[in-house]
């Protein structure tokens, strides 16, 4: 099911768990309003909302015997996230013991208290009972993201339940990745390897490998399924400006094909695939514009069977609630110009829709073999990634870039400029990160942030812009 949401994006539904809570000495009424007027505005902006309103009479969480109840419809709903609205001053307590047997991400928040009465009486108090259940969630040992004690029309509460909901997308997406591996690394290429055991006894990513003997049967077997052929090479046709032999442009389009069948029977969520040069031998071209086609899907397909690559470019893509796509990218050179200048560039593999103009099918630089795009990026502001990791631990590297003017290219480029290249040159040598980035055509550097907390890896800013990032995330 897709949905479109109220800020242009358009994702798989996420489901957002809403827990009215309160405490007894405070408003009852009042809180029964509140939880009224939240889910009411949570549903005005597109939210898929699971209530509780069937949990008891009032539908708040304020006794122990309300938990179990909860937790057994949040589970047959399949919430991504709960939100934990504190309607009056909320019970500390029950808020964490829930969190923390429903182990899913969870957003703390109360509405702004108005002004007391003439006579000094407070009727909610929401304010202090978030100081309360933060600190009990830490007691826990719970996650938790914090909205800034807002009205429900300040603009902060639309923007901290989006960003939010993006969060909790990052987290689904990283705790359900398989990625099909098309083959071995190439020979040359050490600084691809990966730890499959590690990735699947830590965070639950599963590779499913395939042989490319495999990868070429299931690509012949495309290319003899009419309708789809055709479906394909329309797509080509439309999309790109082919420059290439003819007899070449069915093997981009049976390639494209084998592996879209490939990942859906294997169940996975991206793929990487080795470029060079077995692949060549079958085939004889290279796979750039047929990794352009499945990244245009959504279906990340990155080179160099880089399978940390493949996690960054799904996670890039969840935080911004797939309104763009990523651009799997190297690191090459400076700018001949610009001191914080870099140009992203790959053979060919980005998706048309990131391109200035149409893209050209053509040959790549470095290789004989037909199969890549050639095509400039759109310039804008940016967010890089990549997750990485060695001797066992594991970070993602974040930061801002902004595109700009620079020499002509081969393959699918972008000349960036950086706040520090010298500053992001030092982190990527030092490591534990390659000369491969994600780029995609958002800011999605706060979510990705917020989210780290969540999957067990350590945020790593290339800029010193935490306290700004932390600052968005209040609200200011």
């Amino acid at each position: 099911m897709l949905y479109v949401s109220g800020r242009g994006a358009i994702v798989d539904t996420i489901k957002l768990g809403f827990v009215p809570t309160r405490r007894s000495i405070f408003s009852a009424p009042d809180a029964i309003k509140y939880r009224g007027l939240t889910v009411e505005r949570l549903r005005e902006l597109g939210v898929d909302v699971v209530d509780i309103d069937d949990v008891n009479e009032e539908g708040l969480l304020f006794d122990d015997s309300h938990i179990q109840p909860i937790l057994d419809k949040f589970r047959a709903e399949g919430v991504d996230g709960i939100m934990l609205a504190h309607c009056n001053f909320g019970t500390e307590y029950l808020c964490a013991r829930l969190a923390r047997e429903l182990g899913k991400p969870v957003l703390l928040w109360g509405p702004r208290d108005e002004r007391p009465e003439p006579d000094g009486t407070r009727l909610r108090d929401s304010q202090c009972g978030l100081f309360a259940t933060g600190k009990v969630l830490r007691r826990f040992q719970v996650p938790f993201t914090y909205m800034t004690n807002c009205r429900l029309t300040d603009p902060e509460f639309e923007c901290g339940v989006w960003d939010f909901l993006a969060v909790c997308n990052v987290v689904r997406t990283f705790k359900h990745i398989r990625i099909l591996q098309m083959s071995t690394r190439p020979f040359d290429f050490w600084t691809t390897m990966c730890n499959e055991g590690e990735l699947l006894e830590k965070f639950n990513i599963q590779l499913a490998p395939v042989p490319m003997t495999e990868l070429i049967q299931s690509v012949r077997e495309a290319q003899a399924n009419d309708a789809v052929m055709a479906e394909m090479l329309a797509y080509i046709r439309e999309n790109m400006v082919i420059e290439i032999p003819e007899d070449k442009v069915p093997e981009v389009a049976g390639l494209a094909a084998g592996m879209k069948s490939l990942i859906d029977k294997y169940g996975c969520n991206a793929g990487a695939i080795q470029c060079w040069n077995a692949l060549q031998a079958e085939l004889g071209i290279m796979p750039c514009a047929a990794n352009a086609i499945l990244n245009e899907m959504g279906i990340p397909i990155v080179c160099e069977t880089d399978i940390h690559g493949a996690i960054t470019a799904l996670l890039v893509e969840a935080a911004d609630l797939g309104r763009h796509r990523g651009m799997f990218a190297d690191w090459t050179v400076r700018h001949p110009d610009n001191e914080n200048g870099e140009l992203l560039q790959h053979c060919g593999p980005w998706p048309c829709s990131v391109a200035c103009e149409k893209p050209r099918l053509t040959y790549p630089l470095a290789f004989d073999h037909p199969g890549a795009l050639t095509a400039e990026a759109k310039h804008g502001e940016l967010t890089l990634a990549r997750f990485d990791g060695d001797n066992g631990e594991y970070s993602m590297l974040l930061g801002r870039a902004r595109g700009i003017d620079g020499p002509k290219g081969m393959g699918t480029y972008l000349w960036v400029e950086v706040d520090n290249l010298k500053r992001l040159e030092a982190k990527i040598v030092e490591g534990p990160y390659i000369h491969h980035c994600v780029a995609i055509h958002a800011d999605v550097v706060p979510v990705l942030y917020e989210a780290c907390k969540y999957i067990g890896v350590k945020p790593d800013l290339y800029d010193p812009i935490e306290e700004e990032v932390r600052a968005y995330l209040r609200g200011e």
